[in-house]
């Protein structure tokens, strides 16, 4: 069988499926068939969300279109914000760690 990751979308797509399929009374074993993954690939899914309290829309990993608590701003817009801040302070700890080693090299060469 070939490893294939699937999307968080997919996920979320498939567990509804299986959702939809359980209240018909069908088996996991049989949900996991027809969704066209391994019955423990389904239910590790299943475990994620039950551990982690998640709702049907928010299985997994959240996806890209749910809006955050704050109910402004999507997830991706959030994350492509603190990959900005992370290179800012990226910069100011370099910068930082340079002028850290220039003092440390005048303050060699006084002594």
């Amino acid at each position: 069988m070939v490893r294939r990751r699937h999307s968080t979308v997919e996920i979320d797509a498939k567990l509804r499926q299986g959702d939809a399929m359980h209240r018909e009374g069908i088996s996991k074993i049989r949900i996991a068939e027809a969704l066209g993954i391994s019955p423990m690939t389904y239910h590790r899914w299943l475990a994620a969300r039950k551990a982690s309290g998640a709702t049907i829309a928010d299985a997994i990993v959240a996806s890209p279109e749910i809006v955050t608590a704050s109910g402004d701003r999507d997830v991706t817009s959030r994350n492509s914000e603190l990959e900005l801040e992370n290179a800012r302070l990226r910069r100011l700890l370099t910068d930082t760690m340079l002028e850290k080693a220039a003092l440390q090299e005048s303050a060699r060469k006084r002594n």
